[in-house]
């Protein structure tokens, strides 16, 4: 049975936002390696736009960037949305009983499932169907923005702490 997992880079105080918090290179090969290992990944509409710059070679990328675009092709998804009609490559749009699907992947799938987006975590989180959350604090406060937590504030107990790179603290915690 697969452990689904909700895990994104935030600031201090919270927020997340993928254009105001930098990765240096020893979180980005964090990226790299995680996304390679997964099972698959649940996003959300906003998140999945976001992520669909991975869809196709850019020039100016570095070694490290191709390798990132070319773990996240490979990695099954499902995008969880009303408003969009199709999805890209590798990717299964979901527009109704989601809770079924993420229970079917749970089932069906081996190792870990990402969940991708403040508000579809919120949405799992409710449902009970997330395992483990891991908060990736960023030294930076934003003040505003999208909240980690968007939907209930789950009673969670810490089970580990660590650094990745010089500046960022990975907090994971289960249900409590």
């Amino acid at each position: 049975m697969a452990k689904l997992v909700f895990g994104m880079n935030q600031s201090l105080d919270g927020y997340v936002d993928h254009e105001e918090m930098s990765t240096g290179p020893v979180l980005f090969r964090h990226w790299i390696e995680h996304v390679r290992d997964l099972a698959g990944s649940v996003y959300g509409r906003r998140m999945y736009e976001t992520m669909r710059y991975w869809d196709e070679d850019r020039p100016e990328w570095s070694a490290e960037h191709r390798e990132f675009a070319a773990a996240w092709r490979r990695l099954p998804k499902w995008v969880v949305s009303r408003s969009l009609k199709s999805v890209g490559p590798n990717a299964t749009l979901v527009d109704d009983d989601v809770e079924a699907m993420v229970r079917g992947l749970k089932a069906r799938l081996v190792g870990e499932i990402s969940v991708s987006g403040p508000d579809l975590a919120g949405s799992l989180t409710t449902l009970g169907l997330i395992d483990e959350y891991r908060l990736y604090l960023h030294p930076v406060v934003l003040g505003r923005g999208k909240s980690f937590f968007a939907g209930p504030r789950p009673p969670l107990r810490l089970v580990s702490t660590d650094r990745v790179g010089e500046d960022v603290i990975r907090l994971t915690y289960v249900p409590a």
